[in-house]
């Protein structure tokens, strides 16, 4: 009689079946459950909230959550500052809100401004969205509000965020890539996940590289409620346009700064700061009345659809102004936590499904980063209204509540603390009418994954549009799989058939007119395919809202300046340009041969701002040479001075040159290019300063492109 195996030898033995057999792993929970939907939360109706009771959803994000002790799992890069919020106009006919309504106020805040990919030590420059949160300190209580440089996100459901962040992350068998979307993981969940293409052609543009920190729009993403004095309610998004327009760099440039100063973005924030250029943002809204929820060809509460501002204009309402560094960047910039359901009376939320997970998911990411719950009283999360509660003890404990009771209701001390009363300010949930259906689902409005990458998409400048073919040929080159680069190009394909085309041939690929497998797979496994995205619409032809060609071009302030010189350098020629750019807000760096000082032509000795060994031209906006031959006798005969003009020519940026600084010029490749728009030969510095204004002369593209640098 055959001897019965042990408990223990049995469970080896599965184990090593289930080894031989991978394609046998059908999914569970950490406890064995089998699953058929790991991609939408429970709630109350397709479109409804998401219910406390889902605990798979509960055990996804939290072991998701804990995974990084104690860097921050995402946006771990940052960079933070603060200072405060005005408001132009009152807002009350929307919103109770005391920072909407009162205009006598200034409000305090901390914004910090991350990546997302990349941990703390990853460069600045990565191709990444940009995490754009800002903490208002308010006299009802702190407000949060959490979100990116890009307007949607790329997944419609939290449950959905790990899978999207475990793509994206270094593969976990090799820990490579650092910091970067270009490899097989994260295109093998974009190419069956049709819902992320919105997001992912925004990050495959020249927002994903910004030129800096200050001159990149932030979006709170979700629409959100506002709640007025009648308790009527109106849809919101918030946006916020920085003064100094918004502004990117060209990928060879990004790929060159993060090898030249990793440090770029925080950097350039800190200093501006320090020179007393404070970045400035106005806080803009977009409102819809409730009664027009279902008006859009797409869903308000879907997080991966933007409104037009063609359809709803943003109304401009306040101003941010970041006048002050951190005085220690662990206390506050690492240990600052935001939180999305940190709100207000007046500001309320709506059943966006990706909304729902964050307001469990930040506090629980929170609680495991700073280690206790009692985070809200390190100094930089301290809310300047007094806070009083029941909630005592825990971890870290830095305040000595005092008295007998910490229960409510009491009679022991006094009733305190007690409950407020509306007229007191108290927060009062809107009281939104729910009928419907507990489900795991996913509402068919969300359906439409196509529609509106095509408007980003037709929306952008010719320049705008290679940038982005450029990128999805980088990005898919480096993916080392055909049938998710195939997958990917059938995805561009329903986006815009010459997009596709062009990838593919970067890559050497045909356009695939169909895929096996199903185009969307953030579905179900009992789906019965009614979340297949449909083909795109056209509701707009164009948002001009969504270009960087039309931005702010009006300002040079803090744009940072090369002037290439040596010993012999024309002070005339020097003076007049310096006066000129610095009265604009621009900044000077002396660019020569060696450290320490030269002396002009007036032999006057001038500080030098880097030695041309020690710096490159992608950390600048624009070059000057002033004129003086035996300065440039001396740039003649140092190489990197003409590799320093020639890169800057290929990334289109404006050069101007005086007198003996064309013989300089005539050794580059500029030589035959003079007649350029945007290079300055004896021209008045007013010709060169808005040429900078401009940022680039992006109809120099097809020139730049035949640059060897």
């Amino acid at each position: 009689m055959a001897k019965k195996k042990s408990t223990a030898t049995q469970k080896t033995d599965d184990l090593k079946q289930f080894e031989k057999d991978p394609t046998n792993q059908v999914m569970t929970t950490n406890q064995g459950l089998k699953i058929n939907d790991t991609n939408n939360s429970l709630k109350s109706g397709e479109r409804g909230s998401t219910l406390l009771e889902d605990f798979l959803l509960r055990e996804k994000i939290t072991h998701f959550d804990h995974e990084r002790i104690p860097e921050r799992i995402v946006h771990a890069r940052g960079s933070a500052a603060h200072g405060y919020f005005e408001l132009y106009d009152s807002i009350e006919k929307y919103s109770k809100a005391g920072i909407f309504t009162d205009t006598k106020r200034k409000t305090p805040v901390f914004a910090r401004f991350s990546t997302v990919a990349g941990s703390k030590g990853s460069p600045d420059l990565a191709r990444d969205v940009r995490g754009f949160a800002v903490k208002f300190y308010t006299q009802e209580g702190t407000w949060d509000l959490v979100g990116n440089n890009m307007p949607i996100f790329f997944i419609q459901d939290a449950m959905k965020f790990p899978d999207l962040i475990h793509s994206v992350k270094p593969e976990p068998n090799n820990e490579i890539p650092q910091a970067a979307s270009a490899h097989d993981t994260f295109y093998d969940f974009v190419s069956r996940s049709t819902e992320t293409l919105h997001n992912h052609i925004w990050a495959m543009s020249d927002r994903a590289i910004p030129r800096s920190l200050r001159m990149m729009e932030g979006f709170g993403i979700h629409t959100f409620r506002l709640i007025n004095d009648k308790n009527e309610s109106h849809f919101v998004k918030f946006h916020w346009k920085p003064t100094l327009g918004v502004h990117s760099v060209t990928w060879d440039e990004a790929v060159k700064i993060n090898g030249a100063d990793a440090d770029f973005h925080r950097r350039d924030l800190w200093e501006a700061i320090e020179a007393g250029q404070y970045p400035e943002w106005e806080l803009g809204i977009q409102v819809v009345p409730e009664k027009d929820e279902h008006k859009f060809e797409f869903d308000l509460l879907d997080p991966t659809k933007l409104i037009p501002e063609e359809l709803v204009p943003v109304e401009i309402i306040g101003k941010m102004t970041l006048n002050r560094n951190p005085e220690n960047f662990f206390a506050e910039t690492e240990q600052v936590a935001f939180l999305p359901g940190h709100i207000v009376p007046g500001i309320d939320f709506t059943n966006d499904p990706l909304l729902q997970g964050r307001l469990f998911s930040y506090r629980d990411t929170q609680l495991s980063r700073l280690g206790s719950p009692n985070f809200h009283q390190i100094p930089i999360n301290r809310p300047i209204v007094e806070t009083h509660n029941n909630q005592r003890d825990g971890h870290m404990q830095m305040e000595i509540p005092k008295g007998q009771t910490a229960y409510f209701p009491n009679s022991l001390s006094g009733g305190c603390p007690h409950l407020a009363k509306m007229s007191e300010g108290a927060f009062h949930s809107y009281e939104e009418r729910i009928d419907a259906r507990k489900v795991r689902g996913r509402s068919e409005s969300f359906n439409d994954h196509y529609s509106q990458p095509a408007l980003f998409y037709r929306s952008l400048a010719a320049w705008e549009k290679q940038h982005v073919a450029d990128a999805y040929t980088f990005e898919l080159g480096k993916c080392t799989q055909k049938p998710i680069k195939e997958r990917m190009l059938y995805q561009i394909n329903q986006i815009d058939g010459d997009l596709a085309k062009q990838v593919a041939k970067g890559l050497g690929l045909q356009v695939p007119k169909k895929i096996e497998q199903p185009v969307n797979q953030a579905i179900g496994a009992d789906d019965d395919g009614k979340n297949q995205p449909p083909k795109k619409k056209n509701y707009l032809e164009k948002d001009d809202a969504l270009s960087q060609d039309h931005t702010i071009f009006n300002s040079i302030a803090t744009r940072q300046i090369a002037v290439l010189a040596a010993d012999g350098f024309s002070m005339s020629d020097f003076e007049k340009m310096q006066k000129a750019l610095e009265n604009k807000g621009a900044m000077i760096k002396i660019i020569a041969p060696h450290g320490g000082t030269i002396t002009c032509d007036q032999d006057m000795e001038h500080e030098v701002d880097a030695a041309i060994v020690t710096t490159e031209s992608v950390l600048f906006d624009a070059i000057y040479v002033p004129g003086g031959k035996k300065s440039i006798d001396a740039l003649l005969d140092e190489p990197k001075y003409k590799k320093f003009l020639n890169e800057a020519f290929k990334h289109c940026k404006a050069i101007a040159v005086d007198h003996e600084g064309e013989d300089l010029l005539d050794e580059t490749f500029i030589a035959n290019h003079k007649d350029d728009k945007a290079i300055f030969i004896n021209d008045k510095p007013k010709a060169f300063i808005d040429a900078i204004a401009k940022h680039r002369n992006w109809d120099r593209m097809e020139v730049a492109a035949k640059v060897p640098a």
